[in-house]
């Protein structure tokens, strides 16, 4: 099917397409993310893997105003820091999505990640004057992000530390996730509320 698509590409696009995916497979190898399986990514690709990032089988994923205009032209960022875990479950797809882990994100099968969401298991800074000023600031609260089987997550979201989204739940698009969402319910706004059941 690719070549297919390939054949049907102008000559520039065609080039720039190869490009990409020789340049995601040097990144994928240079930062030690374990693939198990199918992996698509349109557009390229940003890591900074320094702990443990796995995609399990068909991943999907756009990169880029390209590849999915909405997320202002912004590209798949997937960081994680000294020690922390990024697990992203099979048939999950994604665009233009930002994950920061100091702990751990856990992204089960069948999730869809709307274009510009952001997806932060730490708060970056302490709250507290002293330490934040401090170099490095080493006093930042953290803890897991989830999200379950068959979420779905609406553009320009915000998921916050220590979130669970529950299985088959919907955030609606711009939200800000301070708490977790009990499966199959529809939440939204900021901060995101309760709106319905699915």
């Amino acid at each position: 099917m690719e070549c297919a698509l390939l054949e049907n590409m102008n000559p520039i696009s065609k080039i720039k397409k190869i490009y990409n995916k020789i340049f995601n497979r040097l990144v994928l190898w240079n930062q030690k993310v374990a693939i198990e399986g199918n992996l698509t990514i349109n557009g390229r690709i940003y890591i900074d893997n320094k702990g443990s990032i796995h995609l399990a089988n068909n991943v999907r994923i756009n990169s880029g105003k390209n590849e999915n205009v909405i997320g202002g032209g912004d590209r798949t960022n997937l960081i994680a820091l000294t020690d922390a875990v990024i697990k992203i479950g099979e048939d999950t797809g994604m665009s233009n999505v930002t994950l920061v882990a100091k702990k751990e994100i856990v992204i089960e099968s069948k999730v869809m990640i709307g274009g510009n969401v952001k997806i932060y298991d730490n708060d970056f800074h302490s709250v507290r004057f002293s330490e934040r000023m401090k170099k490095p600031d080493t006093d930042i609260a953290s803890a897991q992000v989830k999200i379950e089987e068959g979420a779905f997550i609406g553009a320009h979201s915000i998921i916050l530390k220590g979130v669970t989204i529950g299985k088959f739940s919907v955030v609606g698009a711009g939200s800000v996730v301070t708490k977790s969402i009990p499966s199959g319910q529809i939440w939204g706004g900021n901060p995101a509320r309760f709106i319905r059941e699915v």
